[in-house]
Formats: structure tokens, C-alpha cells, sequence
């Protein structure tokens, strides 16, 4: 029995992802645990399906076993995303590796690149860069490029390669022994909203276009007859949320702090929708995937301490019989593990303020729908089992 994990958000799941999955069964991964983000994704969205649509779309893809990434996680940046995501796998001690895509395709070269990393950011140059105004990965961007050849520099500017290096360091600071596992992505690029004729794999930003405008995507990803969730539904509530926050509680909010909490407090003083608040936010620091988030997590009540505790459980979301025979294997989890939230709230203080979190965030996800749900589904919706 070899264990695979695979840190993901299926938003949605696409044959691309069907790729990865099968390719990580070539490298002799016998059972699979997706690791998949909740109702909120890291984009600083709502997720376009479910959690448990995903699920079960994972699991008849490949997949042998779902967890969720909860969303004080998964609406925050690619360092707390990794580290909390390697953080459960660590807890289940039965993962023999952990895949993931990247564009280089590379793990030595990653790991070069990670180093790069390491030293740029502590140098003056990027310090005196970061003062002047410019965003995080503008100036790391430049600080690599002035100390090392440009294919390192290269290897940070593409997305999937910057995660690909955060989970290779999540896995060095747990000090466990899971191996890395990388494939090259394939396709088009991350947020490619257009596609070449006769592309198989194209971004998950475009099959989420086409979702919306009710047109066909079935030569790209799984069809899924539940209804999709659009954002821009949920908008005034997250402008009337916004518009009674104080300075100070928006620096509070995770990567609220240094500048970014005062200037959404400041941009929601006049803005009518969301893209405004993102246009008026945004300067040559703060990147529109870190506002989006920002403000995800300013709507949720995402506190920087919320975002940064351990988690108190594991909450299964689906599983298919190879997944019952992993959480055979996970009998020494440190962490309660089950498919049931209430009965995961009753195991800890921390555990009962994390699953209320999650069941909140699904009641305001279903407002998302054109036709809401209830309140309290988190609760009572059943593990997807696929036989």
C-alpha cells in the first residue's frame, strides 16, 4: 500500500486534474486522498460547486478518499495553504507522498528555486524594493533576477510552480518523511478565460465561464447536474459586512496588516461593487488575488490568529472503498477524524469554534445559489461513498 496526497480545490474538477491523478497512480500511488478546500476557495471566491459535489466528482475520477481544507486555510495565502494542507496529512501518518503539479515539472529544480527564495528575501535590495511599494512577488521577482540566472526567476512567475516550492517547504518544516511528486501542468495558462481549437486541457477559469453562461463543457470536465454558486449574488452582503468594519478590524483580518486593512477601509468608504473595491484597493504592492482574498476573509471574519491555529480535526468528506482501507491505515492520526461535523465540534473546545466556522461558511455559500438552501447543512449532509 502506497498513499498519495493531492492538495487541491477541484473548482471544478477538469481532465486535467483526472491527468494528475491518474499519472500519480504511474509513479505507484495505490490508494489517493484528495485534500480539497470547502465552499471558499483561495481565489477569494465562492467555490462554483459544493464541497460534496466535488467530492463525489473526485472519487468517480480517481480519488479514493476526500478531506476538506477548511476555509480559514483555503482563503489564505500560498504558504498558510500549503502548511495547513501538509499539516493534516502529517496528522493521518499513513501518506507516503505528496503530489502536486507545477509547470517546470522538477522537484531538484524547485528545490533550487526555494533556496533562491530564501536568500532574496532577507537581502537589502529586496527590503529597500518592498519599502519603495512593490508587491511581494514583484519584488522577489526582481531581487532573483538580480542575483541569479534568469530560469530561477523564471521558475517563480508561473503560479503552480510558487505553490509547487510552498508545499515543498510545508513538507521540510513538518520534518516528516513524505516524498515530493511532481508532474508537469499541462495546458493552457492558470487564468486562460480561452481555449485553442482541439485543446484538451484548458483552465479551470474558463470551464467556470462557460458554467456560468450555461454553455457546454463537457469535452473539458465531468458534467455536474447540482447548480453552480456565482459570487457576484452574495455581493451587497459583502459590501454591507465591509461598510461595518472599523480600520482596525480590517487590520486584523489575515494579511490585513501593513497597509492593506486601511486602504480597503478606505476604498469601501465610496465604492458601489466588489470590482471597485478591488480597483480602489489595489496599488503596485498588493496583488488583486491577495484583496480578493482579504476581503473573503474580512466577510467571513477570518482573523489572522483564526487562520494560523492548528487545526482541531479531520472532517471527511467522501471515500470509496481503497479510502476505507486508508483510514484503516490511519490509526494513529493525532487528530479526530470522522465524516460527521457535530460529532467532530463535540471533541475539543478549538474543535467546536473550527466546525461552527465551516457550517457558517456553508450557510453563506448557499446564498451564493440562485435558489439558497437552508442553514445547518454542514451538519446533516451525508459522506459521498462511492462503492
Amino acid at each position: 500500500m502506497k498513499t498519495a496526497a493531492i492538495i487541491c480545490e477541484y473548482n471544478p474538477f477538469h481532465y486535467g486534474h483526472k491527468l494528475h491523478i491518474d499519472k500519480t497512480r504511474e509513479a505507484g500511488a495505490t490508494h489517493i486522498i484528495a485534500v480539497m478546500s470547502g465552499n471558499f476557495v483561495q481565489r477569494g471566491d465562492a467555490a462554483l460547486f459544493d464541497k460534496f459535489t466535488r467530492a463525489k466528482t473526485a472519487l468517480e475520477n480517481g480519488a479514493d478518499l476526500v478531506i476538506e481544507l477548511p476555509e480559514r486555510v483555503s482563503l489564505t495565502s500560498a504558504e498558510r495553504f500549503a502548511g495547513g494542507a501538509v499539516e493534516l496529512i502529517t496528522a493521518l501518518g499513513c501518506v507516503d507522498m505528496l503530489s502536486f503539479g507545477s509547470e517546470c515539472g522538477d522537484i531538484a529544480a524547485l528545490r533550487e528555486a526555494s533556496g533562491a527564495i530564501d536568500y532574496s528575501v532577507h537581502t537589502d535590495f529586496f527590503s529597500e524594493l518592498i519599502k519603495r511599494g512593490k508587491s511581494y512577488p514583484s519584488a522577489l521577482q526582481a531581487a532573483l533576477l538580480e542575483y541569479y540566472t534568469d530560469d530561477v526567476a523564471e521558475i517563480i512567475a508561473s503560479p503552480n510552480n510558487t505553490l509547487a516550492i510552498e508545499y515543498l517547504n510545508a513538507l521540510d518544516n513538518a520534518g516528516n518523511t513524505i516524498e515530493p511528486f511532481t508532474i508537469r501542468r499541462e495546458g493552457a495558462a492558470h487564468d486562460s478565460d480561452s481555449a485553442e481549437p482541439e485543446e484538451e486541457f484548458v483552465s479551470a477559469s474558463l470551464i467556470r465561464k462557460l458554467i456560468l453562461s450555461g454553455e457546454d463543457y463537457s469535452s473539458y470536465a465531468p458534467s455536474v447536474s447540482a447548480p453552480p454558486a456565482d459570487i457576484s449574488r452574495l455581493e451587497r452582503a459583502v459590501l454591507a459586512k465591509l461598510r461595518t468594519m472599523s480600520s482596525y478590524e480590517l487590520e486584523e483580518i489575515f494579511d490585513g496588516a501593513n497597509g492593506l486593512g486601511t486602504r480597503l477601509y478606505k476604498a469601501v468608504r465610496s465604492a458601489k461593487t466588489l470590482p471597485e473595491v478591488y480597483f480602489l484597493t489595489k496599488t503596485k504592492r498588493y496583488t488583486l488575488a491577495r484583496i480578493r482574498r482579504a476581503v473573503m476573509c474580512a466577510f467571513l471574519g477570518i482573523t489572522r490568529d483564526f487562520a494560523l491555529e492548528k487545526s482541531a480535526y479531520i472532517r471527511v468528506l467522501g471515500m470509496n472503498t481503497r479510502g476505507k482501507e486508508i483510514l484503516s491505515a490511519a490509526e494513529n492520526c493525532t487528530l479526530p477524524i470522522d465524516t460527521s461535523l457535530k460529532a467532530l465540534s463535540k471533541t475539543s473546545r478549538s474543535a467546536a469554534r473550527q466546525a461552527n466556522f465551516t457550517a457558517k461558511c456553508t450557510d453563506i455559500w448557499q446564498l451564493a445559489l440562485e435558489n439558497p438552501g437552508r442553514c445547518g447543512e454542514d451538519f446533516t449532509t451525508p459522506p459521498m461513498i462511492i462503492e
